[in-house]
């Protein structure tokens, strides 16, 4: 009988991803503090030395966790741009963006973004990252929505959907407040069918 031995590129990416999942799950759970890189090797499986190798501090390795999985989010973005209904379409895009503001990649994000307003260091880190991550989810709801942001309001219209939906997943991080936003985003998705200029 032989045996298939794995290529060590796909091993060394396997534990990278099983480290990267780990520390969000972590940092959902436990919060920034609650957070080390013990914790996180021990969860994901792999050996204390095997993670400073890849990740000598626990900035580098939450700040890598959030990127990851802001990229994976973002892949999934891009599928669900193909399953949208054209009858209420802004409404089913509204659902689409504030299910990423409800998820456990937003509440990770949450976590860095609290832990650095005191942090100088880590919010060095994160600011660009946080940036960027803004820059794409922007380009994705203009995509989302199917408008030109260069016409009227749009722009804004499409920041202050963005702003609303990051307040309401900011509600969510304390409790389940699905009623209460299905009726804002009901609200919201009959206003931006007005106000956007298609």
């Amino acid at each position: 009988m032989t045996t298939t031995r794995t290529p060590q590129a796909e091993r060394t990416a396997a534990m990278r991803r099983r480290l990267l999942e780990a520390t969000v799950e972590c940092l959902v759970e436990l919060g920034w503090s609650g957070t080390s890189t013990t914790v996180v090797s021990q969860r994901a499986g792999v050996s204390r030395g095997a993670q400073l190798h890849h990740f000598p501090t626990k900035q580098a390795l939450v700040v890598a966790a959030v990127e990851h999985l802001t990229e994976r989010r973002r892949d999934d973005l891009t599928r669900d741009l193909a399953d949208l209904p054209a009858e209420g379409r802004t409404r089913a895009v509204l659902e689409v963006l504030a299910a990423q503001f409800v998820s456990p990649v937003f509440f990770a994000a949450l976590e860095l973004w609290v832990a650095a307003r005191t942090d100088a260091e880590l919010r060095e880190a994160v600011g660009p990252l946080e940036r960027r991550i803004g820059r794409e989810t922007h380009a994705h709801a203009v995509a989302l929505l199917g408008i030109d942001e260069t016409r009227g309001s749009n722009r804004e219209l499409v920041q202050a959907t963005l702003d609303l939906l990051r307040g309401l997943g900011l509600a969510a991080s304390l409790s389940d407040d699905t009623r209460r936003r299905r009726a804002v985003l009901d609200a919201w998705a009959l206003t931006l069918d007005d106000e956007l200029e298609r």
